[in-house]
C-alpha cells in the first residue's frame, strides 16, 4: 500500500511540476557541466518524498535551503583552498533561492558554483605545478595552515598563491624527509599535480549532482541518503554482502585515503597490518607494478585501484595512523580476495583468568555485524546462515565443552544489519518477551518480542560495546541492560535509532511514464540506448538496457528505535555500566555529532519483567574497577593517548622547517616505542628495537582483558547467590 501512495505521489510531482529552470550562467575557461532531466525530475521527487515520508516530515524552506547552502560549499571546499571572498559573496545571493529551485528541478545555481570551483580547482592546480621546481630554503622558520576551515575565505588569487606555495613546500619537505632525493622529490609531486588535474577532467554531472544530494539530504537528516544509478549499483552490492578487494572502508580526507574501518574476515584484517586511520598515500598492481601516487585523487578513483578481482595482489604504501605524512611509508603487500560479508561468522574464544588462586573460564563471543543470509531463508533452506544460528551454536560448545563460567558478547565496532538477528539473538539469553518498540513517521508503534521461551544461556554474561556500535547492537545491548540480564561494558555507543526503507525511483513510476521518459532521452541523446559513457563526459545519462532512465534510489529514514523501557537508542545510544575512556573521539564521532540527527525521545514502555536487579552490582563492580585502574599503566597509557590526540586535533599548522619536522617526528617515534617498552617491561616481555613489530602472540586487549576482569568479579560478588532465572532476584553484594 505505500508503494501505491509513492507511486501517486510520484506521478503527481512528475505532472504538476512545469517551470522551467533558469538558464544555467556558463564559467569561462572549462567544459561547464550541467545537469540532465533525469537529475531535475529526481530532484522534485525528492523533495516530496522527505515532506510526506521522512520521520521528521520537514517542510523545504529558507532555512533548510540555507542549509543545504553551507554543506554544499563546504562539500566543495572543506578547508577553503579554493574560492575567493568575492565567489562566496556572489553565491551568497542564492543562499535563500534553493527550496523554490528544488521544487522545480532548477539545479541551475549549484552547477554554476561547481563549475566555478572547478574553475578555481584548475587554476591552483596548475600555479602548484608551476612551483615545484622552485629553490625552497628549508632552514626557514615558517609554518603551513593546513586546516584553514575556520579561518576567511582569502581575498585575492596573491593570497591563494601564498597558501599554496606553502603547500607545495609543505610536499616537499615530508618527501625529503622520507629520504628521497630532490629531482625524485620534484617528479613525485609533479606527478601527484598532473594526476590531480587528470582527475578533475573526470568530473561530470552524476559526481555533481551526488554531492549535491548529500548535502540536500543530510541537512534534514544523516541517515536519509539519495544515492545515484551508479552509487545506487554499488550500495546494494554491499548490501548483498559479496565485494571483491582488500576488505577496506576508505574515506578522503584533506585529499588523503584513510581507511575508515577494517571489515572482519577480508585480506586487509588477517594481515593484522592495516588499522583504521591509515593513510594510504601509492598503490601499486602486482608483485612488481609501479606506485602510482593517489593523494588528492577522488575516492572513489582511489578505491579502483585499490579494489580488483580476487587472486590479484595490490601493494600499498601506508603512513600508519598518528603519523605525519613526512613519515615514511610502509609498503604492505595483500592478495584480493572475495569477501562474502554474510559468510562472516560470530567466532568464540575462550579466555581463562586467575583470581585469589581460582581459575575463572570466560567464552568471548565476538560479532561482527548481524547477518542472515535471507535468499537461503526465504528459499526455505533450514541451514540458512544467520548470526543468531550462529552464536546458538557457539554457545553450545561453550556451556558443553569448554564449561564456560560466563560468556561476554562483544560488539565493539558492530554497526548493526538485520533487527530481527537483533531481536532473536536477545531471546537467546531474556527468553519469550518483547525486545525493541518502532515508532513510524505516522507515530504508530509496533513491538517487536522474541516468541521463543528457550533461554540458551542463563550464567553470568557481558556484552562490550564501543563508540562504532550501532543500529541492531544497541537495540540488543539495551534490551540486555533493560532486562537486567548482564553488564554492559566499554564506551557509549554511536546512537544510531533510525530506521531506514530503501526505495528504488524507478519503481515508483508506471511504465506509461517511464515510457515517455524514455522517448524523451533518446530524443535528447540521438536515440542513444547504451550506458557506455567516455569518462571524461561531462554530462552522462544513465539508461538501461532498453534506453529508460535510471533514477537511482533514496534511502529514507521512516521510522526510530525505542528501548522496552520506552528510551530511544537515538542520539544517546547505549551508556555502559562501567566505561572506558573512548580511544574514538566521542565529540566528532556519533549521532550526537550531526546536527541534523533526531533527537532522543522516550514512548511508553513495553510490559517486561527484569531478570535481575543489578543494581547493587554495578555499583561494587564500579568500585572494585576504579580501584584496579588506578594502579594500571595501560589505563594510565591510554588516557595519555586520548589526550595526546585531542591536542593534535587542535593543531591547525604544521613547522616547515626540515630539521625542526624531522626532530618532532623521530621524537614522536622514540616516543611511542618507550612507552610501548616499558608497558612489555611491566608485562616482563622483552622491549622491542626501533622498526620492529609486536609479535601477533604478544599482541594485548587491554580493553577485553579489564572486561575479563569486570566479569571475574562479577562472579565473585554472586558465588554464595548462584544467579538464579527467578524474577527480581537481588544480585547480592559483598
Amino acid at each position: 500500500m505505500l508503494r501505491k501512495i509513492f507511486a501517486i505521489t510520484f506521478t503527481a510531482a512528475v505532472l504538476a511540476c512545469t517551470a522551467s529552470p533558469k538558464a544555467q550562467k556558463p564559467v569561462d575557461g572549462i567544459p561547464n557541466i550541467k545537469p540532465d532531466e533525469q537529475q531535475s525530475l529526481v530532484t522534485k521527487e525528492v523533495v516530496g518524498l522527505l515532506e510526506n515520508y521522512n520521520y521528521k516530515k520537514p517542510k523545504l524552506n529558507d532555512s533548510i535551503s540555507s542549509i543545504v547552502f553551507d554543506r554544499y560549499i563546504k562539500a566543495l571546499d572543506p578547508s577553503r583552498y579554493y574560492f575567493l571572498e568575492s565567489d562566496i559573496k556572489e553565491f551568497e545571493t542564492n543562499r535563500y533561492n534553493l527550496d523554490d529551485d528544488f521544487r522545480i528541478g532548477d539545479l541551475s545555481t549549484p552547477f554554476y558554483i561547481f563549475n566555478v570551483y572547478l574553475k578555481r580547482y584548475n587554476e591552483r592546480v596548475n600555479y602548484s605545478i608551476s612551483q615545484i621546481k622552485n629553490k625552497y630554503d628549508f632552514n626557514q622558520n615558517d609554518t603551513y595552515v593546513y586546516d584553514r576551515e575556520k579561518m576567511p575565505w582569502a581575498k585575492s588569487t596573491a593570497e591563494l598563491n601564498d597558501i599554496w606555495k606553502k603547500r607545495v613546500k609543505y610536499e616537499l619537505v615530508n618527501l625529503k624527509i622520507a629520504g628521497t632525493d630532490d629531482a625524485k622529490n620534484v617528479e613525485t609531486l609533479t606527478k601527484r599535480y598532473t594526476n590531480l588535474k587528470s582527475q578533475a577532467a573526470k568530473f561530470n554531472n552524476q559526481d555533481v549532482f551526488q554531492i549535491l544530494m548529500d548535502a540536500f539530504t543530510e541537512a534534514v537528516d544523516p541517515h536519509t541518503n539519495y544515492f545515484n544509478p551508479r552509487n545506487a549499483e554499488a550500495f546494494n552490492q554491499e548490501m548483498s554482502r559479496s565485494l571483491e578487494g582488500i576488505g577496506a572502508v576508505l574515506q578522503s580526507e584533506n585529499e588523503v585515503t584513510k581507511i575508515a574501518s577494517i571489515m572482519p574476515g577480508g585480506p586487509a584484517f588477517k594481515s593484522k597490518k592495516l588499522n583504521a586511520g591509515d593513510k594510504i598515500i601509492a598503490v601499486a598492481q602486482g608483485a612488481d607494478g609501479e606506485f602510482e601516487d593517489i593523494i588528492g585523487w577522488r575516492i572513489d578513483n582511489a578505491v579502483s585501484k585499490i579494489k580488483g578481482p580476487k587472486g590479484t595482489t595490490v601493494r600499498l604504501k601506508v603512513i600508519p595512523v598518528g603519523q605525519e605524512l613526512s613519515s615514511k611509508p610502509q609498503i604492505i603487500t595483500l592478495v584480493r580476495e572475495k569477501i562474502i560479508l554474510a559468510d562472516q561468522s560470530a567466532k568464540k574464544v575462550v579466555k581463562t583468568v586467575e583470581s585469589d588462586g581460582k581459575p575463572y573460564k570466560i567464552g568471548v563471543i565476538k560479532i561482527p555485524a548481524f547477518y542472515a543470509d535471507f535468499k537461503a531463508a526465504n528459499a526455505g533452506d533450514p541451514n540458512y546462515k544467520s548470526t543468531t544460528r550462529d552464536v546458538r551454536l557457539l554457545i553450545d560448545t561453550l556451556k558443553n565443552m569448554d564449561k564456560v563460567d560466563a560468556i561476554v558478547v562483544d560488539l565493539r565496532a558492530n554497526g548493526g544489519g538485520s533487527l530481527n538477528e537483533a531481536i532473536e539473538l536477545s531471546g537467546l539469553f531474556i527468553g519469550k518477551g518483547p525486545v525493541v518498540q518502532v515508532k513510524d513517521y505516522r507515530n504508530s508503534v509496533k513491538v517487536y518480542k522474541d516468541e521463543d521461551n528457550n533461554i540458551v544461556w542463563d550464567g553470568p554474561m557481558g556484552v562490550m560495546i564501543d563508540r562504532l556500535s550501532a543500529s541492531a547492537s544497541e537495540i540488543f545491548a539495551g534490551a540486555i541492560q533493560d532486562y537486567g540480564r548482564g553488564i554492559i561494558m566499554g564506551t557509549q555507543s554511536y546512537g544510531k535509532g533510525t530506521v531506514q526503507s530503501s526505495i528504488d525511483l524507478n519503481s515508483l513510476m508506471n511504465s506509461s511514464m517511464l515510457q515517455k521518459l524514455a522517448a524523451l532521452f533518446k530524443k535528447n541523446e540521438g536515440e542513444k540506448k547504451t550506458v557506455t559513457v567516455k569518462e571524461n563526459s561531462p554530462t552522462v545519462t544513465i539508461v538501461d538496457k532498453n534506453g529508460v532512465p535510471q533514477l537511482g534510489q533514496i534511502n529514507l529514514t521512516m521510522a526510530k528505535f525505542y528501548r522496552v523501557s520506552g528510551n530511544s537508542t537515538q542520539h544517546k545510544g547505549v551508556i555502559p555500566d562501567i566505561n572506558f575512556p573512548s580511544i574514538y573521539p566521542l565529540d566528532k564521532i556519533g549521532e550526537d555529532t550531526e546536527p541534523s540527527a533526531l533527537p532522543f525521545d522516550m514512548v511508553n514502555p513495553s510490559t517486561y519483567t527484569t531478570v535481575y536487579d543489578l543494581n547493587a552490582a554495578k555499583t561494587a563492580l564500579l568500585k572494585l574497577h576504579e580501584k584496579r585502574m588506578s594502579k594500571s599503566l595501560d589505563y594510565k597509557m591510554l588516557k595519555e593517548d586520548i589526550a595526546e590526540g585531542k591536542k593534535r586535533e587542535n593543531e591547525t599548522s604544521i613547522t616547515l622547517n626540515e630539521a625542526k619536522l624531522k626532530a618532532e617526528r623521530d621524537a614522536l617515534e622514540a616516543k611511542s616505542l618507550a612507552r610501548l617498552n616499558q608497558v612489555r617491561a611491566e608485562k616482563g616481555l622483552a622491549p622491542l628495537k626501533k622498526g620492529e613489530k609486536t609479535p601477533k602472540e604478544e599482541a594485548s586487549d587491554f580493553i577485553e582483558d579489564e572486561s575479563m576482569n569486570i566479569m571475574v568479579d562479577f562472579m565473585k560478588l554472586n558465588e554464595n547467590s548462584k544467579l538464579s532465572k527467578n524474577n527480581n532476584k537481588a544480585i547480592l553484594n559483598k
